[in-house]
């Protein structure tokens, strides 16, 4: 999985750290919805059913495959 230096800094938070790469991946793969921002980059979100079916929110850069933020997304409604 590619991702930017942003995101590595980042995964370190305790609040990111729990977040498992095969769950970014499904999130990639598998999105439930998906925006594109002013900016190019792609927010996709999907529902992981091991975290009490929480939202995660992936944010990827405009190739569509570098991950440059993951978080569960509070806000979300489905």
């Amino acid at each position: 999985m590619k991702s930017t230096n942003y995101f590595e800094s980042i995964r370190s938070r305790p609040d990111r750290a729990m977040i498992k790469d095969g769950w970014i991946q499904y999130v990639i793969d598998r999105p439930e919805r998906e925006h594109i921002q002013a900016d190019g980059r792609i927010r996709r979100w999907a529902r992981i059913e091991d975290m009490e079916g929480r939202y995660l929110r992936v944010i990827l850069l405009a190739d569509g495959e570098t991950v440059h933020n993951a978080f569960f997304d509070r806000g979300h409604k489905p």
